[in-house]
């Protein structure tokens, strides 16, 4: 009986053992199958993103986890656009006009989203562009009309960078005192105006070669670098990531100064791709993990990580500045709340 005994206890603890190593070797299996984090996102947060995803890889990695980061850029409409009209699946969407996310997102398809970063329009060119020894604030508006001058603007229908460049030069003809919007973009193209208001047709056309329009501004700045066109309206952080010239605009025009708020919503646009009207404001990026993520917990991990002080350090190294604090809206994770100020709508 004693022997019995001892065999059984031998049986038992191998069991136990046996389950153990089982949990264990389940434990390592699932830290180390890859995790994806898909990300539909502005072009303009290419480069930030970019290295932020390499942190935070690393960062994950540390822990045990296998991470890997798909980064999709777009248009920031055209990013919603991939949830709401096409059905596809991400994990996150960033956009370069927070405003999308609670227009066309929320509440089907997210219940909270946080403004994390701003931003300015600039005229962007290099030295190889017509008149770059004359240009600056004051007469960028003529450079531009001149007949030999080409200038390039992205896809309002799909693009913030689009639409608000489109307003700006609305916003330079009241600031100015001239008609800047008709010289530059109502002679030009398709894109009309009744007094202050905008409107841009689904189907951009443009009626002269010295015009190219593309689907996002980061689309645009190889054309530049490469001495195809002379000017594009873009980003002032595109702009110095790649090391380009750019006009300054004056505050009441570039949509980068929070004070002229009251000034910048005297103009709108209203967009042929979506139905959807959009005042002129200051720049503010917004971003959010959708309901249905396929990794949501890891997503919202990850937009912890951007919204801590890593992802502060890499988002001013690309010359994007940062809201401080974030300001969130709606259901707001419990895991982010210390990072930023909740707001209600």
């Amino acid at each position: 009986m004693k022997k019995l005994a001892i065999v059984m206890l031998f049986i038992v603890a191998a069991g136990v053992f046996a389950g153990c190593s089982a949990a264990n070797e389940k434990q390592s299996a699932v830290s180390a199958e890859k995790a994806i984090i898909k990300i539909f996102h502005a072009g303009s947060l290419s480069n930030p993103l970019k290295d932020l995803g390499e942190s935070f890889t690393a960062y994950a990695k540390e822990k045990g986890y296998n991470v890997e980061i798909q980064n999709e850029a777009s248009g920031s409409v055209m990013a919603v656009r991939k949830v709401t009209d096409l059905g596809k699946k991400a994990d996150i969407v960033a956009v370069a006009d927070y405003t999308l996310i609670p227009q066309m997102l929320v509440p089907n398809y997210t219940d909270f989203y946080v403004l994390f970063a701003k931003n300015e329009i600039v005229i962007a060119y290099t030295d190889k562009s017509k008149y770059a020894d004359e240009i600056n604030s004051n007469n960028w508006y003529d450079i531009l009309a001149r007949d030999d001058v080409s200038f390039g603007f992205s896809d309002p229908n799909q693009d913030p960078c689009g639409y608000r460049s489109v307003m700006v030069t609305k916003l330079a003809s009241l600031y100015y005192g001239k008609p800047i919007f008709e010289t530059l973009i109502g002679n030009n193209t398709n894109i009309y105006a009744d007094g202050n208001h905008i409107f841009a047709p689904k189907d951009i056309q443009v009626g002269t070669d010295r015009i190219i329009v593309r689907p996002k501004e980061s689309d645009l700045t190889g054309i530049i670098e490469s001495g195809s066109i002379d000017y594009i309206f873009t980003y002032k952080s595109l702009a110095e990531q790649h090391g380009l010239k750019y006009v300054e605009l004056p505050g009441k025009i570039s949509l980068g100064d929070f004070s002229q708020e009251k000034y910048y919503r005297q103009v709108s646009i209203t967009l042929g791709s979506t139905g959807k009207t959009i005042e002129a404001k200051p720049i503010v990026y917004g971003i959010t993990v959708l309901k249905d993520a396929p990794n949501r917990e890891l997503a919202v991990d990850y937009l912890k990580f951007l919204l801590g002080n890593e992802g502060k350090e890499i988002f001013k190294k690309n010359y994007q500045d940062f809201l401080n604090p974030p300001i969130a809206f709606g259901n707001v994770p419990e895991e982010i709340k210390g990072l930023v100020k909740v707001e209600s709508e």
